[in-house]
Parts: structure tokens; C-alpha cells; sequence
């Protein structure tokens, strides 16, 4: 194959992992409560809004973590 063919492949490949991540955060927003758990750490002063979500990023990566063993076991 052509290196505008492969280039081609690897561009929509790329498309379509953005269009599915687009996706679910897309529905990550209306999962109730989801981003305002416990251990979210939010600040807020006169003119400035600070807001880590820790608690969501560690429960994000042990979904993810889940999902990749599932997919990687033989």
C-alpha cells in the first residue's frame, strides 16, 4: 500500500477515536453526580473558580484499568 493510503487508514482511525471519546463525555455529563463526588476539591473566591475533580480521575482510571485487563487477558 501506498504511504497516502496508510496515511489515509491512520486518519480515520484517529477520527473515529475522537468521535467515540466525544461520546462519552458527552454522556459522562449527564450521569448525575458524576464530577461532584466526595473528594472533588473545589474552590471558590470573589473573581476565580478552582476545581480539581480527584475522586472522578481515580475512579476514571481504575474504570479504565478494568476495561484494558478485560481486553488484554488471553
Amino acid at each position: 500500500m501506498t504511504f497516502m493510503g496508510d496515511f489515509a487508514k491512520i486518519l480515520i482511525f484517529f477520527g473515529i477515536v475522537l468521535i467515540v471519546v466525544g461520546g462519552v463525555l458527552l454522556l459522562l455529563g449527564k450521569i448525575p453526580g458524576f464530577g461532584k463526588l466526595p473528594g472533588d476539591i473545589l474552590i471558590k473566591r470573589e473573581n476565580f473558580t478552582f476545581y480539581f475533580p480527584l475522586t472522578t480521575s481515580i475512579l476514571i482510571s481504575i474504570i479504565i484499568s478494568l476495561v484494558l485487563f478485560f481486553f488484554n487477558r488471553r
